[in-house]
């Protein structure tokens, strides 16, 4: 199934480059930094890095901000909250919550890939109130419940 997005360059990053695959099966589109000057990211400091551009998706659909597996490699960049999700409503600018887990200074420049967005379908979902929950094998296990392998 194909879906139309809209996208909007922000005012003043006409020079910075729209998300696009990299790769002709790629699923996520590689998202540039908007800053206006380099921003340097210590170790176990966080930063939010603007892209220059907003979105218009169609009711049904989210946008997912993810960590760039090169950078998480090489310097220890990744994304918090990851994976960050933009909302079909949200026509702001798409933000990245960049932090450096590395041991290095890391310096952002203007038009660097940071991130990617991947696209993804959002199911209509109804919760229902109930009195009890039907019973399954694993119960209320969680966190670790099954042991360590």
């Amino acid at each position: 199934m194909s879906h139309q997005v809209q996208i909007k360059r922000i005012e003043g990053n006409e020079d910075i480059q729209l998300p696009q695959k990299m790769s002709e099966l790629a699923s996520g589109f590689d998202l540039y930094a908007a800053v206006s000057e380099p921003v340097t990211l210590e170790p176990g400091r966080r930063a939010l890095i603007p892209s220059g551009f907003a979105l218009g998706m169609p009711a049904g659909l989210e946008a997912q901000i993810r960590p760039r597996s090169g950078l998480a490699l090489k310097h220890g960049i990744t994304c918090l909250n990851s994976p960050g999700t933009i909302d079909a409503d949200y026509r702001g600018e798409v933000k990245v919550l960049l932090i450096n887990l590395g041991q290095e200074p890391f310096v952002i420049n203007r038009n660097e890939r940071i991130a990617q967005m991947v696209f993804q379908e959002v199911p209509n979902v109804a919760l229902e109130v109930v009195a009890e929950l039907a019973e399954t094998v694993r119960g209320a296990g969680g966190f670790g419940h099954t042991g360590r392998k």
